[in-house]
């Protein structure tokens, strides 16, 4: 056999030799990324979903029902959640007229292509 000839038996006279087994590198595992769905409705679900963005979640938060309550309100919740994310370095975008994206430092919203410069 093949690993009687690379391993060696000591024989009580011998001393024990060391050997090093080679294996292959395990693979990376690869890290999931989670999306957590959201609803807004006063500046305490702010705090939760700033600290989702803090923990690394990419947040789609719906805003609807504080927009039909009070523009004012949503305003002030789209200046809090704005200044976290220039503070971390992520992205935030509306999803149509009812819902916001947000991502932490390592995602990015498409926005599509740039137009080349004529």
């Amino acid at each position: 056999m093949v690993f009687g000839i690379l391993r060696k038996k000591p024989t009580s006279s011998e001393e024990v030799e060391e050997y090093i087994e080679i294996v292959p590198e395990e693979t990376e595992k690869e890290k999931k990324i989670y999306v957590r769905v959201e609803k807004i409705k006063d500046e305490m679900d702010v705090i939760r979903v700033q600290k989702y963005l803090r923990e690394g979640f990419i947040v789609f938060a719906s805003i609807k029902e504080v927009k039909n309550r009070d523009l004012s309100e949503l305003k002030r919740i789209i200046a809090k959640l704005k200044k976290t994310i220039i503070a971390m370095g992520g992205d935030m975008v509306g999803a149509g007229e009812d819902f916001l994206v947000l991502t932490p430092n390592f995602a990015r919203v498409y926005r599509g292509m740039p137009e080349p410069k004529s």
